[in-house]
């Protein structure tokens, strides 16, 4: 592996984006068996490949059916995607995990700042029920980054939970409560809030509990709620190394080693122009040891700017429990 690909968190414009994700592909269509035969299937070869937007992208469906590495060691461990019962779940092998950490770490840090500032308190019980998600790795790596006592997970304790909210807020530390949607959507029906110093944070995870919101809705029911002026979210999957980040309106923006586009719903390998809904794609360049090209089932379009908001799922895609309420 060439050592500059470890650097994906030193980029700062789109030239270097540009530059870092053609050496990434040249590598992962070498060393990359899934990858490689997918390319080969569709006629595309690095040679052919100029632009950013010529990227081959990997349907995720193959993170359910194959082993997409583009590693030369064995992996150390592997990410899985939750799911219902029944249904075949995602598996995201991972041989270093420091790519991994370094991506949340800095990525939080670019959007809010140390997090040894905040207390971190995490609302994820059908998350903490499972065994390898990638949400709770990252979750508890932050708690405990925080050095602070009072961050932690919380599944049934409500009342500790108000109680150290309450006991945050009257001397103003500033907090982030982070949780799935069902669970943040309980909170405020057991208490009443009214918070000026905390942060309350979505991360999806509705399937299965409750019907399916959408986001707007959402949002409007938490901020009422809990009393706060804006609902942020996190955006992220199991076959992504890196996250996106929502403070307002439900837009999300990736850190400057991620890129989004948008596929045309009736050919999925017609790259969009801005404003356009279609399925989303992403470059992520954390995903040194598996594939950085992915086409999402998820539905969004993308703003000139960089964000992207999530609009739904394709009609016939399973539904996911990572940051997504379908229309």
């Amino acid at each position: 592996m060439k050592p500059f690909f470890k650097a994906f968190d030193k980029i700062t414009n789109s030239t270097e984006f540009s530059s870092h994700a053609l050496a990434l592909f040249e590598h992962q269509f070498e060393h990359n068996e899934i990858y490689r035969s997918y390319c080969d299937l569709i006629n595309t070869n690095p040679c052919d490949v100029k632009k950013t937007d010529e990227i081959p992208f990997l349907p995720i469906q193959f993170f359910k059916s194959h082993i997409v590495t583009s590693a030369s060691t064995k992996p150390k461990t592997y990410f899985e995607s939750s799911g219902t019962t029944g249904q075949i779940r995602s598996r995201h092998y991972v041989s270093d995990l420091s790519l991994y950490q370094k991506s949340f770490e800095k990525c939080f840090e670019l959007f809010y700042g140390q997090i040894e500032d905040y207390v971190l308190l995490a609302l994820l019980p059908s998350y903490l029920e499972r065994e390898n998600s990638s949400l709770v790795y990252m979750v508890n790596k932050l708690i405990k980054k925080t050095k602070n006592p009072l961050s932690g997970f919380y599944l049934d304790e409500w009342e500790q939970l108000k109680n150290t909210i309450e006991k945050l807020e009257s001397k103003n530390q500033k907090t982030i409560l982070l949780g799935v949607s069902f669970a943040l959507i309980k909170a405020i029906k057991k208490y009443e809030w009214d918070l000026n110093n905390t942060i309350i944070m979505e991360t999806g995870g509705m399937k299965g509990n409750r019907k399916e919101w959408i986001r707007f809705a959402l949002h409007s029911h938490l901020k009422e709620g809990f009393g706060v002026k804006s609902v942020h979210a996190e955006y992220g999957m199991t076959e992504l190394l890196s996250q996106a980040y929502s403070s307002v309106n439900g837009i999300f923006y990736p850190p400057p080693w991620m890129k989004v586009f948008t596929r045309a719903p009736e050919d999925p390998f017609e790259i969009q122009g801005i404003g356009k809904t279609g399925g989303l794609n992403f470059i992520d360049l954390a995903n040194i040891d598996s594939c950085a090209f992915i086409a999402t089932q998820d539905l969004g379009l993308c703003h000139s700017d960089g964000g992207f908001e999530v609009l739904g799922r394709f009609d016939q895609a399973e539904i996911r429990g990572c940051n997504l309420m379908v229309v």
